[in-house]
């Protein structure tokens, strides 16, 4: 087994992995929220180059939106097994 998954294809995280990926994303969070109140436009310019890179909107604020949608994603996965 590779460990390769294909497009679409979900991932089976163990829980304390899963745990690992939230605390990441949360302090990815928090760190964009101090940025974005402490560091101008110059952060704000970065960000928006850092979003669209990464395939999501320029619109302000949209890098730490999709944080915030993988933090919700994995608060509210269903438990490997489970019928969705």
């Amino acid at each position: 087994m590779t460990g390769l998954r294909q497009p679409g294809q979900d991932a089976i995280v163990p829980a304390a992995g899963a745990a690992r990926i939230r605390q990441v994303l949360v302090t990815c969070s928090g760190i964009l929220s101090w940025a974005e109140a402490n560091c101008g436009p110059q952060f704000a310019a970065a960000a928006r180059d850092a979003a669209e890179a990464a395939g999501f909107s320029r619109a302000p604020g949209a890098l730490a939106g999709e944080v915030n949608l993988a933090i919700d994603t994995l608060d509210f996965a269903d438990a490997a097994g489970n019928a969705r």
